[in-house]
């Protein structure tokens, strides 16, 4: 992995210069052009050029897999790659990731990537994209920690990622892209002001408003006002909680919850979920731990994981021989432990979800535990995470959660600190991203409220095309976009066949007809049946059976071309059968045995 640190010059840009043959670095890092002079450009190019193309590749009318693509000419840059969490209508598929197949077919035109912070939803499609997509990636100190690591677990090495810092301007072919500090749930978050040939376009990024951030710098309003000042055309901004009125609650909050936790809880074991990419409230948890004299174990491998990334990088501060493994927690008293857990959302391999029901063997949840959820409940998954807050009851536990005490602040801005921001940004054209579309619509609604003419505020889909050419707003061609599913090290399109087998299995289930035909006369041998995921009887087994023998015995084997065409036979006899039956439509595979 190739980190390159940039120095900022006094103005505060950062310059990538191409690189010459002779040091034959890896080609990403060939990816980064300076501007490109309009003088060279032949009449038609000046043409092609006139108009700034707004491309959504995921994030819209979806919570999670954000990404965007902005393209003028033969220049395209791409704000962030993430992915989401499969449905309960995709079965075995690990992860959901942005169909990137218009940017693989534009790649020569790519000058970065620009990342906005390090969540899942914004970073953890990278490793997948790079493997179509070459183009070097810039973001904070932890946001890149965090993308080295997901790269080396998919042993991609020569990537070219450029730490920058809340204040730097990066030039990407004709793009001038300034990065400012915002507040989030996770640190190293910014927003990004896009300097384009037809003016300027701002994207918010995850954002809330925090005045007493527990860490780091408050969202820098000072330059986001200047900005708005000199005129910004176009905002794209969350919409995660528009819903919600009023401003986000402070990190301060939950630190006086977890103050009064560890003091309430003297004697008892504490066990706390957290979302691990929080490294804020970890430290939290951290000093509370050295307060209280207990130690620290954490548990989970994304919660080590991130521990350690940051760490390493000075965003979390670990005391001396605080940290213990897991495993040893049981040599010491209830009162002198706090286990620092994944599982926040009920996730079912999570280690919090396997110790309520009992199968994670390092941790016995027993009456002395007190068990905090710091997180609020993600849309959909209520029933998983309400399912593990009942089994922690169920043995004993008590149990401490968003409903009951103020143990969890959101990172996503309320329509106050929206209003707050299209006030400062005052942009003539507003498209409204990340969230669903009931999201997008009252965001739109809201910007309408703050000024915005509606025709000048554009709701787009996955797949959508934003055309401005600095006067007017309109939708532009179509192009292919949607998700493509990890399963295990392979990736599909939204057309699997196999998801689409799964599906149907899971639904009507598999009878499996194995039929013996003897060779010498091709006559009729046997019939057997076997169904899977199917309620059959003993009755309407064997009376499929006898329907299935009785249209064999009127078929003249001789005359078949091959064991195919019987195969479609015996397909088309059980599934008349069947459906009559059963009212299911199994998949069905034949086995035909010559005897």
């Amino acid at each position: 992995m190739k980190r390159e640190k940039q120095k900022v010059p006094a103005g505060g840009a950062i310059k990538t210069d191409k690189t010459s043959k002779k040091q034959k670095p890896a080609k990403r890092a060939q990816s980064v052009k300076p501007a490109v002079s309009v003088k060279a450009k032949s009449p038609a190019d000046k043409q092609n050029k006139k108009t700034l193309k707004v491309r959504f590749l995921g994030g819209v009318g979806e919570i999670g897999k954000n990404m965007t693509a902005i393209e003028y000419g033969k220049d395209i840059i791409i704000i962030d790659a993430g992915l989401t969490f499969p449905g309960e209508n995709m079965p075995g598929v690990d992860l959901v990731i942005p169909d990137v197949a218009y940017l693989a077919q534009n790649k020569s035109k790519i000058r970065g990537i620009v990342i906005t912070h390090g969540h899942e939803d914004h970073i953890g499609g990278l490793p997948y994209v790079l493997k179509d997509v070459s183009a070097p990636i810039f973001g904070t100190k932890l946001t890149l920690t965090l993308i080295e690591n997901k790269l080396k677990e998919q042993k991609i090495n020569d990537a070219v990622l450029n730490c920058i810092k809340p204040g730097s301007v990066v030039k990407l072919g004709c793009f001038s892209v300034e990065f400012i500090n915002v507040n989030h749930s996770i640190a190293g978050a910014v927003a990004l002001s896009i300097t384009t040939p037809v003016g300027v376009v701002f994207h918010s990024g995850d954002f809330k408003i925090d005045y007493t951030p527990v860490s780091g710098e408050v969202m820098d309003l000072t330059r986001i006002a200047e900005i708005g000042k000199k005129g910004v055309l176009l905002l794209m901004a969350e919409s995660t909680n528009v819903e919600r009125e009023g401003f986000t609650m402070s990190e301060a909050v939950v630190k006086e919850t977890l103050e009064h936790v560890f003091g309430d809880n003297v004697g008892r074991r504490l066990i706390i979920a957290t979302f691990a990419s929080n490294v804020h409230r970890l430290q939290q948890i951290l000093d509370l731990a050295v307060k209280y004299k207990r130690k620290v174990a954490f548990s989970g491998r994304s919660m080590i994981n991130i521990a350690e990334a940051a760490e390493k990088i000075g965003e979390l501060k670990i005391p001396d021989n605080l940290i213990i493994d897991v495993e040893k927690t049981g040599s010491f008293k209830d009162g002198q432990i706090v286990i620092v857990s994944t599982g926040t959302q009920g996730e079912p391999m999570s280690a919090l979800t396997r110790m309520a029901s009992g199968e994670f063997n390092k941790v016995k949840i027993g009456n002395n535990d007190t068990v905090v959820i710091s997180a609020s409940v993600i849309p959909g998954n209520e029933k998983m995470i309400y399912g593990v807050i009942n089994n922690l009851y169920r043995l004993g536990a008590e149990v401490i959660y968003e409903s009951l005490e103020p143990i969890h602040v959101s990172g996503h801005a309320l329509r106050g600190e929206l209003r707050t921001l299209h006030a400062l940004i005052k942009p003539k054209f507003f498209i409204p991203v990340h969230g669903e579309y009931r999201h997008l619509k009252k965001h739109a609604q809201l910007a309408e409220e703050m000024g915005i003419k509606p025709h000048n505020i554009v709701i787009a889909e996955i797949g959508d095309t934003v055309e401005t050419d600095g006067k007017n707003i309109k939708f532009g061609e179509k192009f292919a976009a949607g998700s493509r599913f990890v399963d295990g090290v392979g990736i599909d399109g939204a057309d699997s066949f196999v998801l689409r087998d799964r599906i149907h299995l899971s639904e009507d289930g598999l009878i499996i007809a194995v039929v013996a035909v003897e060779e010498l006369s091709a006559t009729l041998s046997s019939v057997e049946i076997v169904s899977k995921g199917l309620m059959m009887t003993e009755t309407t087994v064997a009376e499929s059976k006898a329907a299935l023998s009785n249209t064999l015995k009127q078929v003249d084997m001789r005359a078949l071309r091959d064991e195919t065409e019987l195969s479609g036979i015996i397909r088309r006899s059980l599934r008349n059968y069947v459906f009559k039956a059963t009212k299911k439509n199994p998949m069905i595979i034949p086995i035909v045995m010559v005897v």
